[in-house]
């Protein structure tokens, strides 16, 4: 990976230079101007920008400027010439890196309560936890995916009430529908609600690898376990008859509850905080190095409690990684569309995977970072033109296979190409553009932010556009069409590895 190495060159010739073991950061310039890498470091030690410059050599760059201060990286012509046999020869493999060093990490999502079909909130972190995981088995972790299942305590007794027509209860046409059949027992309800979710799951292309059940950890006793350990450690003490986790002592902003003084009629004694440390022990003894968790936006006070609890189980609580997803809002005609047209209550995925299938659902919802709200624009997502990015994303790799499939006709082969004929600066853009791929990788595995993946979808569609109106691929030069074929199958490659990580199709045609 380029970065990786100019990066390395920097740190060793600071190292010769300074003496001084740093850790350099490499930025992608907004303008060309400044090179396709720069680095600050310069700056960060207040030393001369022009002398680490001076010392900075390497086949792979062309030239290294100073400007502002700032240390400024031009990649060679020759080395992106190279690239593109590279991506030939790694095909479906690249973008596959062994960073994760086969760590297993546990990435749980969606998690919703078994009394009612997923809405359309529960899709953020669906596409995004699913996404999350392919990105991460691209770096080299062995990612697992888990629903929570949250079958115990107040939401089974609330759906119990339902079926039998008391409050509280939950309403629905899933409720309305057992009620229909005569079905009383919450257990059986709950199943059939269950089973729903997962045909949801199925039609959105997510396969969890586990269905934990909440109350598999009561049948095992490892909610009592839990609690005898943490008692047994001083980290609990009873107040009126309950009792409660010193998670004050671990950071958290109050002692949470975890046994009840009583039982009352909707539940029983123990909290969902309980059933939620016995899970974390649960999980890192089955040998997970890192636990991520999407929570809605209502849970935005929950990092604390679950970093504590961490702490307390004796593991490291930087690697428990709680995701808090903001809110999504539909939008149809320029407003806010708040109820389902057919049963007056929330959307449901399923009704939005009718009205624009699972791609366009899939992209849309990864488009934003997770802290801001994310507006799905259903117009748009109906578009079938160039104003739709996922329609956009689509047709650069349908474009493609059109002119793989003209090259029966004209006898040309990829085979043997002479890669110093890429000279057109939109067709070196364009390798720029392919060889970002594992970068993208990288800096997602560490910071889980996968709204990287359909930018670069978006702009590599672009560029790729850019590059088809400006080099005329088939011409009667058969050595420059040979060549730049190999481009465009570099491309498709890169494309199609970059859509396999959405978990979206990559049309032929179009």
């Amino acid at each position: 990976m380029v970065r990786e190495e100019i990066k390395n060159l920097v740190e060793k010739v600071v190292k010769n230079l300074y003496k001084k073991e740093v850790e350099v950061e490499l930025e992608r310039p907004a303008e060309t101007d400044y090179g396709d890498y720069a680095t600050n470091i310069a700056m960060v030690l207040k030393k001369n920008p022009q002398e680490i410059a001076r010392h900075i050599k390497s086949p792979i760059l062309e030239r290294v400027e100073v400007k502002n201060n700032f240390i400024n990286f031009f990649l060679s012509k020759e080395y992106l010439q190279e690239q593109v046999g590279e991506i030939l020869k790694q095909g479906e493999k690249f973008g596959q890196l062994k960073i994760g060093k086969n760590q297993k990490v546990n990435v749980e999502f969606i998690s919703a309560n078994p009394t009612g079909p997923l809405h359309i909130g529960n899709g953020r972190g669906g596409f995004c936890g699913d996404v999350l995981a392919n990105i991460l088995k691209s770096a080299g972790y062995k990612p697992y995916r888990e629903y929570y299942v949250n079958d115990m305590g107040r939401q089974i007794w609330v759906l119990k009430n339902s079926l039998e027509g008391r409050e509280p209860c939950y309403k629905g046409h899933l409720i309305d529908e057992l009620r229909s059949k005569g079905v009383k027992d919450e257990r059986k309800a709950m199943e059939f609600i269950l089973d729903k979710i997962k045909e949801t799951t199925e039609r959105m292309g997510i396969k969890f690898d586990r269905w934990f059940s909440e109350k598999e950890l009561y049948d095992k006793k490892e909610t009592d376990k839990v609690l005898d350990f943490l008692k047994k450690n001083n980290l609990t003490y009873e107040k009126e008859g309950a009792i409660w986790f010193k998670s004050t002592q671990s950071g958290d902003d109050k002692d949470r509850v975890l046994k009840r003084a009583q039982k009352e009629e909707a539940y029983h004694e123990e909290t969902y905080f309980l059933s939620d440390i016995a899970y974390l022990k649960n999980k890192f003894e089955r040998g997970f190095e890192y636990l991520i968790f999407f929570l809605g936006a209502e849970h935005h006070g929950y990092t604390s409690r679950l970093k504590a609890a961490t702490e307390a189980l004796g593991y490291n609580p930087d690697n428990v990684k709680p995701i808090i997803m903001q809110l999504v809002r539909l939008f149809e005609e320029g407003k806010q569309v708040r109820m389902s047209k057919r049963t007056g209550t929330y959307i449901t995925l399923d009704e939005l995977i009718d009205e624009v299938g699972p791609d366009v659902s899939r992209f849309f919802f990864l488009t934003r970072s997770y802290g801001s709200h994310l507006n799905f624009d259903l117009d748009l997502a109906k578009e079938q033109s160039e104003k739709n990015p996922v329609y956009y994303v689509q047709y650069a790799h349908a474009r493609i296979c059109s002119i793989l499939k003209r090259i029966k006709n004209k006898e040309l082969r990829i085979k043997n190409f002479d890669s110093s004929l890429l000279n057109h600066p939109s067709e070196l853009n364009l390798i720029k553009q392919l060889i970002r791929l594992p970068e993208i990788i990288v800096d997602t595995s560490r910071d889980y932010q996968v709204q990287r993946l359909p930018q670069y979808a978006i702009d590599l569609a672009t560029i790729f556009h850019q590059f088809y109106r400006d080099c005329r691929v088939i011409s009667d030069d058969k050595e420059l069409a040979q060549t730049r074929l190999a481009l465009v199958l570099a491309t498709k490659i890169v494309l199609q590895n970059t859509l396999d990580l959405m978990g979206i199709s990559a049309p032929e045609k179009m």
